[in-house]
């Protein structure tokens, strides 16, 4: 029902940032694998997710839009079980714990005015900013079964799968999610040049994955690359645009080899973010959800909720 309401309302729904981001370079954290999942394993951590959602949600009751709440779950598929010394039970299981951490959450905070979607978070079996691990589609859906089937099986409201590479695994992710009826976003990661990591063209990657699974996903995102990277690749008014659901933006213009070589966060200028946010949202009429990636926090998602509403009204 909530995402029936979600996928028909012409309302603007918010989400967090660059959670793994904020937590190892703003509050100090360590993250393994950069998984957030493991602040759950400690009161201290569960805090500071805590204080990280409540702060976002309030952003978005203070604007009147909907919130899709992330399940950090984004590191907590069976390829990094073996690098985090999970077991695949005691991985299935964190994904488990994680869904009814964030149900917490939204008993908390939703209501009628300010509804509230559980998003199951699935990442990349590889690395997000480099293609090294290119899976077959085949492989990426024995792979990114079990997790979709654990969150699917938990109660998400939709599964969506973050900062892609490439194509076949995106085709493995969907058909995975159909094996679990869930329904599925699939969000690519952008190089400056606008390309994914592979190499592909966005507008052909998606092409590519509506053709083998049906149309599968519910909508597409871009994330992980500053609208700089990609603005040029929306002009044009292709088909494709259309399919564009979500923007996750980054705060910095560095490509991604410079991001993970940095030992400083680049926040980059939340009010640029906004008003650069809110350009993209024109370009796409049919984004209906949008906020941060890395290097971005709750000041930068709220420009982006304040300039998006000057954008709709003008």
């Amino acid at each position: 029902m909530r995402l029936t309401k979600f996928l028909k309302s012409d309302r603007y729904y918010l989400t967090d940032g660059g959670l793994e981001t904020f937590m190892v370079f703003d509050k100090g954290y360590d993250l393994p694998c950069f998984s957030a999942a493991v602040l759950l394993e400690t009161e201290g951590g569960r805090a500071e997710l805590n204080a990280y959602f409540d702060r976002f949600i309030g952003l978005a009751k203070a604007d009147e839009r909907g919130y899709v709440l992330d399940v950090p779950t984004w590191r907590s598929g069976m390829a990094w079980a073996e690098a985090l010394d999970k077991s695949a039970a005691e991985q299935m299981q964190v994904n488990t714990d994680a869904v009814r951490f964030v149900e917490a959450i939204r008993a908390r905070h939703e209501t009628e005015v300010y509804p509230i979607l559980l998003n199951g978070l699935v990442g990349p079996a590889g690395d997000a900013y480099a293609p090294g691990t290119l899976l077959p589609e085949d492989e990426a859906l024995e792979t990114h079964t079990p997790q979709i089937a654990a969150l699917a099986g938990a109660g998400v409201d939709l599964i969506s799968a973050l900062t892609l590479t490439h194509s076949e695994e995106a085709v493995g992710i969907v058909r995975a999610a159909q094996k679990a009826n869930a329904p599925v976003a699939i969000a690519f990661t952008l190089e400056t040049d606008g390309h994914l990591p592979s190499g592909q063209p966005l507008g052909e990657a998606i092409a590519q994955v509506d053709s083998a699974t049906e149309n599968g996903p519910i909508y597409y995102m871009i994330n992980c690359a500053h609208p700089d990277h990609f603005r040029d690749q929306l002009s044009g008014g292709a088909d494709w645009l259309a399919r564009i659901g979500g923007l996750r933006c980054n705060a910095s213009r560095l490509s991604h080899a410079e991001l993970d070589a940095a030992e400083e966060l680049d926040d980059g200028d939340p009010q640029e973010l906004g008003r650069l946010n809110a350009d993209l949202l024109g370009m796409l009429p049919n984004v209906r959800v949008f906020g941060g990636c890395c290097g971005t926090d709750h000041r930068h998602v709220e420009c982006m909720s304040h300039h998006a509403s000057d954008q709709r009204a003008a």
